[in-house]
């Protein structure tokens, strides 16, 4: 008996539904099913009648349920007592991509520690190995691009959807280009983003796509260098269209046929969820995401 497994069949009990009590605790169904087969095996017991919709306790349910509450609530207690004080509160371990970071993310950070005061630790990783990090354990949750090939293995929410867009400086030969296709930028000369990103899977394939094998440069995740490489005037990267780049230095030209990427956050199915991680993620599941881009602060 675990107290993940109590976890599970309490939360079955209150909502007497286990798709319920998956959205509940962010699992998957047949994970709840198979804890509860455990437990009902561990002590040779049949805990539920399933009905059409519903699933009811039997007698003997009832009274383990009883005393599932009373374990889970003194565990609680103490996780409070001692594990969430202040000398022993340990921060939330959180992954973002290197560019993600200047946009929205510090806003989501500020808000999210006025309102509950939980410590972070923010760590910058390309999406795949954030996104391995978490399912390690190594990370509690990650901020990542949601075309990553293996997503589903983990529990996620999506945030936002960006499009991508070809930055250049205004002394460059496409400035004054209204649009792109992947064809016109065949020859170019451009910075690409390091070779663990999405984003670099997600541009590559659509040069794959037409035969052509990018001129690339630099394979970098550093804003702030990728920019000063394109304000020289030889070459050009693409950007999300949120990343704050300077009008007055810097062009952004539209992609066609558009290139989008989606990202959310991603966590470990099926493990422990802590309450900070529990508070964490509520809270950018009902983030107001109008709000996300107030003002750029340009670069």
């Amino acid at each position: 008996m675990t107290i993940t497994q109590l976890e599970y069949f309490c939360s079955v009990c209150r909502y007497h539904s286990i798709s319920r009590a998956a959205e509940e605790l962010y699992v998957s169904q047949p994970a709840i099913s198979l804890a509860i087969k455990n437990l009902e095996k561990e002590f040779n017991a049949s805990f539920f009648s399933h009905g059409r919709n519903r699933v009811s306790l039997t007698e003997e349910g009832e009274a383990f349920y009883q005393k599932a509450e009373e374990i889970l609530s003194h565990i609680h207690e103490l996780h409070t007592r001692f594990a969430d004080s202040e000398s022993n509160r340990h921060p939330l371990r959180i992954g973002i991509p290197p560019l993600m970071s200047t946009v929205f993310f510090p806003r989501i950070y500020d808000q999210f520690y006025q309102k509950y005061a939980i410590p972070v630790r923010f760590f910058e990783y390309g999406s795949v190995r954030a996104s391995n990090l978490v399912e390690s354990g190594d990370l509690d949750t990650a901020l990542v691009n949601m075309d990553y090939y293996n997503v589903s293995r983990f529990n996620s929410h999506v945030i936002i959807q960006d499009r991508y867009v070809y930055c250049v400086s205004r002394s460059h030969r496409l400035a004054e280009r209204e649009s792109l296709t992947f064809q016109d930028l065949a020859d170019e000369q451009m910075v690409f983003f390091n070779t663990d990103s999405v984003q670099n899977i997600s541009i590559s394939s659509r040069f794959r796509a037409i035969n052509v094998t990018p001129n690339i440069l630099l394979h970098c995740s550093q804003l702030y260098t990728i920019l000063n490489f394109v304000r020289g005037g030889t070459c050009g990267a693409f950007l999300y269209s949120t990343v704050p780049v300077n009008p007055r230095d810097f062009v952004e030209i539209p992609i066609v046929p558009e290139l989008t990427n989606q990202f959310g956050i991603v966590w470990k199915k099926g493990a422990y969820m802590s309450d900070a991680l529990s508070k964490f993620i509520s809270f950018v599941q009902n983030y107001d995401m109008s709000m996300y881009m107030p003002e750029k602060d340009m670069l």
